[in-house]
């Protein structure tokens, strides 16, 4: 069990990461042109009434106090009360969190049922036909950015062949599986093209590892080795590389779900970000931030629990 020591100090070491990506986001997020009174009240707005609002909020006060009441708040687990939504942030969030937990694991899932199979092809046929194919595919489908992919997406199935619903989330649990699909499918595609690589690498090692060899001496079949012995020890350095690319894939939500219109965390940060809803994107912000740093940590714990070898 001491290989499993870290999980005692590593959230310690998240804190100083936490408390760095809180001032910065609070810093950016009023570097931005504008002020949230005037968004809220409109070009015709009096000065006085503008003058309440901030005062209201708390925008009058210096710099160093608004992020002081902002940690007060994160202490007591609260974030403060949007100025567009007139709620309390937490709450505004958790109504928005579905969707983008699901988007989110549903990409996952996807990613690595197509990552897989097609990193295994290439491996089993390194420097053949279907390698090379493989690599690419996944070389190409790097350079497409997702909101192109998204509407290529959209265009196929929902314009042209009418099969998935353009955007939305829907009602019930199936409807939400549907309109799931192509926002799902488009992270997908962009997070396996770089999974493949490092799988397909992985597994070329792991067919010419000593473990490989003696199985294959022992007279197991080669599906037998190859499922049984590489892929598994192929494993360790792409779960790694999917915890890393976490919060790419947290931040591309942004973009997938302006797309195709899913109310979820990453429509939300964009509507505040226009309407200066300065402690919405600081909520939305910390829960990204805080997320990334929770699936970073469990890839580290699943990392030891697979390789014996591996000491944090």
């Amino acid at each position: 069990m001491h290989r499993y020591r870290f999980v005692l100090t590593r959230p310690l070491q998240f804190l100083p990461v936490i408390f760095g990506i809180s001032v910065i986001t609070f810093i950016l997020v009023r570097l931005i042109p504008g002020d949230p009174a005037r968004n809220l009240l409109g070009a015709r707005a009096t000065p006085s009434a503008i003058a309440k609002i901030r005062a209201q909020y708390g925008l009058d006060e210096a710099m160093w106090q608004q992020y002081f009441y902002f940690v007060k708040n994160l202490a007591n687990g609260e974030m403060g009360k949007s100025i567009l939504y007139k709620i309390d942030v937490l709450k505004l969030i958790a109504t928005r969190i579905e969707p983008t937990i699901a988007l989110v694991l549903s990409s996952v899932v996807l990613s690595v049922l197509i990552a897989v199979p097609m990193a295994a092809l290439a491996a089993r046929n390194s420097g053949k036909a279907p390698d090379h194919v493989v690599r690419i595919v996944s070389t190409f489908g790097i350079a497409f950015p997702p909101f192109w992919l998204g509407l290529m997406l959209m265009i196929l199935f929902s314009v042209k062949l009418d099969l998935l619903p353009v955007s939305g989330y829907g009602e019930t649990f199936g409807d939400k599986l549907v309109h799931l699909v192509l926002p799902s499918l488009t992270v997908a595609l962009s997070l396996s093209t770089v999974l493949i690589r490092s799988l397909r690498a992985a597994m070329i090692e792991a067919l010419k590892s000593d473990v490989a060899t003696a199985a294959r001496a022992r007279g197991m079949p080669e599906r037998i080795v190859f499922w049984r012995h590489v892929v598994p020890n192929s494993l360790v350095p792409t779960i790694n590389l999917l915890a890393v690319n976490i919060g790419w894939l947290i931040g591309g939500t942004v973009v997938v779900e302006s797309v195709f219109a899913l109310p979820g965390m990453g429509q939300l940060l964009v509507r505040a970000i226009f309407s200066r809803d300065y402690m919405v994107v600081q909520g939305v912000a910390m829960v990204f931030a805080c997320a990334t740093v929770l699936v970073n940590f469990l890839a580290d714990v699943v990392t030891v629990a697979i390789d014996p070898r591996v000491k944090l």
